[in-house]
C-alpha cells in the first residue's frame, strides 16, 4: 500500500521559511527509509543523529521507538520498524522526526491517504511549500518555491521514467 505523508518542519535553529514536503512511500518501508526520504526531500546531508517519536507535540514523547543513541543500534532498530507498525499512533499523538540534536530540526509527519499497491512511484516528492530550510549546510539555497496546488514531480530515490 502506498501512503502519502506530509512532512512539515516545525522548528530548527536556522529555519527562515515555512517548509512542507509531501511524499509517497510504501507502508512496508521502515523508519530508516522514512529518514532517508525526509533527508532527500529537504536536501540535508544525513550527517547527524536522529530520532522518531510519537507525542502530542515536539516536547511530548509518549511513544519512543528507540532510546539508545548508539549509531549501530539506532540504524538497526529503525530499519526493523515498518511504518505500518508505527500507525495508528495513540489518540492525539503525531509522529515526530528530530534531526541534528545541536541545531534541533523538528518535523511533524502526518499520514494522509492510501493508494493501492503497485503504484509506479514508491517515493515521490510531489509537493513543496516554502523556500526550504536555509541555513543548513545541506540545503540548496536556490531551491525553487512551488505553491501547494502546483505539484512538483521530483522523484526521491528513483528515476522519473519509472
Amino acid at each position: 500500500m502506498i501512503w502519502t505523508l506530509t512532512i512539515e518542519c516545525i522548528m530548527g535553529m536556522y529555519q527562515q521559511h515555512d517548509c512542507v514536503r509531501v511524499i509517497e512511500i510504501e507502508s512496508e518501508a521502515s523508519l530508516l527509509d522514512l529518514h532517508d526520504a525526509i533527508q532527500a526531500a529537504v536536501h540535508f546531508d544525513r550527517d547527524h543523529l536522529f530520532e522518531f517519536f510519537g507525542g502530542r507535540n515536539w516536547r511530548n514523547r509518549k511513544v519512543v521507538f528507540e532510546d539508545s543513541y548508539d549509531t549501530g543500534d539506532l540504524f538497526d532498530t529503525y530499519a526493523s520498524i515498518p511504518l505500518e507498525d508505527v500507525y495508528p499512533l495513540p489518540k492525539g499523538c503525531k509522529l515526530h522526526y528530530h534531526f541534528d540534536f545541536g541545531d534541533d530540526w523538528y518535523f511533524e509527519v502526518k499520514k494522509n491517504r492510501k493508494k493501492r499497491a503497485g503504484y509506479s512511484q514508491q517515493l515521490r516528492d510531489h509537493q513543496r511549500v516554502g523556500d526550504g530550510l536555509l541555513g543548513h549546510s545541506g540545503l540548496d539555497p536556490d531551491q525553487k518555491q512551488v505553491s501547494p496546488d502546483q505539484p512538483d514531480a521530483d522523484v526521491v530515490g528513483q528515476d522519473r521514467d519509472q
